[in-house]
């Protein structure tokens, strides 16, 4: 294992393990409408058939997506966050093949899932190694949905500055050159852009109204982008979907 890999590892571990991510929790309040265009992509011809989740643990959509019927197999470099998954799983009587496993280095077969997700995973890889082993264990009629942070924003830039230790010394959010490089290895691929002026309803979140506001931000971001592509870059979130894998 290599000392970048082994980093992220002991990261994670002790992030599962001190529950780290509750504490960021007030800002990813703003970004349901992308969650939720993400986890509608998780679907083939509107069913969940067999499905490899690229980084996971007990909160991952992993659960929602057995619970759909789906054959789902979730993957992480984290012993604490697959052992955590586990016994989720087990609380919730599904059957769901957690492996611990590094993504730049999957074990499985190729052509072995129709979908592939990952949440905030792909920022962490190299992703040269990362898009080859995804397009060699996606199916060819198969796709890959990624929901990953940008990081053109100076004001987002700003605050990961200044909060170091809440992200590992290897994460990179990902820079338009890193979209571009996905068509390397993927025929399609759709990028859906999310939250740039969302972030002013953070401070209303627990008022009244707060959701109208955050409803109007984001018709406004979308509307922005639409008009404005070049605006596109500085979006916080980026959904990623990929198609007709190359290998």
């Amino acid at each position: 294992m290599s000392v970048r890999i082994e980093r992220e590892k002991t990261f994670h571990n002790k992030v599962f393990q001190d529950h780290s991510r509750d504490k960021v929790g007030k800002y990813y309040q703003t970004v349901n409408k992308a969650r939720d265009f993400y986890r509608k992509q998780l679907l083939i011809n509107g069913k969940a058939k067999s499905i490899l989740e690229y980084g996971c643990g007990p909160g991952s959509e992993a659960f929602r997506l057995a619970e759909g019927g789906a054959r789902v197999t979730g993957i992480d470099i984290s012993d604490v966050a697959i052992e955590q998954a586990i016994q989720e799983a087990e609380k919730k009587v599904l059957l769901i093949d957690f492996k611990i496993m590094n993504a730049e280095d999957l074990n499985f077969p190729e052509n072995s899932f129709d979908t592939i997700c990952g949440s905030g995973i792909l920022h962490h890889l190299d992703l040269k190694v990362a898009y080859a082993e995804l397009a060699k264990v996606m199916r060819k009629a198969g796709k890959a949905v990624f929901f990953e942070p940008l990081g053109h924003n100076p004001f987002i830039n700003f605050y990961r500055r200044i909060t170091p230790k809440m992200r590992t010394d290897d994460e990179h959010p990902l820079m338009m050159e890193d979209l571009a490089l996905a068509k390397e290895y993927f025929g399609h691929v759709d990028v859906h852009y999310f939250n740039l002026t969302t972030f002013g309803a953070i401070p209303f979140r627990n008022m009244k109204g707060s959701r109208y506001l955050l409803n109007t931000l984001n018709g406004l971001d979308q509307a922005v982008f639409k008009m404005l592509p070049f605006i596109r870059k500085y979006a916080w979130i980026v959904v990623i979907i990929l198609k007709e894998p190359k290998y």
